[in-house]
């Protein structure tokens, strides 16, 4: 049976539990960075981190992270969002038909004229997540309340556009590649002895700071939405946990459609990793990246340089992420 739309699940677990038995024991977190916190583990970031990795740059090549934005694409319209769209608003046929610019004929079969808009959900594609995309109990990270700071137009606190550019050691973790499958099983939940036994197999150490990526492999299914969607993997509460509380990374990412794996791992909580993340530890994740290249020529650590755009109050944008081999 087909279980790509998860969101079935979501609609079980709502008719099961009242909203007074949801989320007990978990509270946002309060920022070590100060009360006007707003961008969470990014503050590991500095110049002289920066400056640091981008010095141990040793190859002009560069691997691309992000996929392509097209209609028919993987997306949430099945929980009400809308899909990507793209229209012309002006063709150089049209152009010379409507003489918008009102130069004429001659002018207008001379210079060709093209241009369009799209519309989309800021959670499509490669984007990164924003840290007051998922709160818990009316407030998101550093206790900002739904009360005090959501209004109309958005968020005025940890909207997508606090979110800096983004330059730090990254770190590839491939799960697929260790399981030495085609395919990791439906709805696999990668844990933390995944992570351990891969980057001992990869020899690779993670550091405090660090960007880490997980590639599943579902990045290969992108251009089938049905594919891309149906029963993918992804992490776990316990694997996430010893990322950022052992490990001390600053930022996450990963290759699925929501980072997480469906059905929810717990009876009280829809999505735990990203509420664990995002509103308990202040820690952003991106969704939808393209791992394959890094993983075909085993390239585990290198300097990651990605921004996104300045999307005031959005609860997510879009981002094209690179990644250069280091030393």
């Amino acid at each position: 049976m087909k279980k790509w739309m998860f969101f079935s699940y979501f609609l079980t677990f709502q008719a099961g539990f009242g909203l007074s038995q949801v989320m007990l024991s978990e509270e946002v977190g309060i920022s070590p960075w100060g009360p006007d916190d707003e961008i969470g583990t990014l503050n590991l970031m500095s110049d002289q981190s920066r400056l640091e990795v981008l010095s141990r740059i040793g190859s002009g090549k560069i691997y691309d992270l992000g996929v392509e934005y097209f209609v028919g694409m993987p997306s949430f319209h099945a929980l009400g969002d809308p899909a990507y769209k793209i229209w012309m608003t002006h063709t150089p046929k049209g152009t010379l038909i409507d003489n918008p610019n009102g130069m004429g004929d001659a002018m207008n079969a001379k210079v060709s004229y093209t241009g369009d808009a799209i519309s989309m959900y800021t959670h499509m594609g490669t984007h990164i997540d924003a840290l007051n995309h998922f709160g818990l109990n009316n407030k998101i990270w550093n206790g900002f309340s739904v009360d005090e700071y959501l209004g109309d137009k958005g968020w005025k606190k940890t909207g997508a556009e606090t979110i800096p550019p983004i330059i730090g050691r990254g770190v590839l973790i491939d799960v697929l590649a260790l399981k030495e499958v085609e395919q990791l099983p439906e709805n696999y939940r990668i844990n933390s002895s995944d992570l351990k036994s891969a980057l001992e197999k990869q020899g690779t150490k993670l550091e405090k700071g660090d960007i880490v990526l997980i590639r599943t492999g579902q990045a290969r299914h992108y251009e089938h939405a049905d594919q891309y969607l149906d029963n993918y993997p992804g992490i776990n509460l316990d694997a996430v946990k010893w990322l950022v509380e052992d490990q001390e990374i600053m930022l996450l990412g990963a290759d699925n459609l929501s980072f997480e794996a469906f059905p929810p791992e717990r009876e009280d909580n829809w999505v735990p990793v990203h509420t664990y993340l995002l509103a308990e530890k202040g820690v952003m994740f991106i969704e939808q990246m393209n791992l394959e290249s890094l993983a075909q020529d085993k390239v585990y650590e290198f300097a990651f340089i990605g921004s996104s755009l300045k999307l005031r109050g959005a609860s997510a944008a879009p981002m094209r992420p690179i990644a250069i081999p280091i030393q």
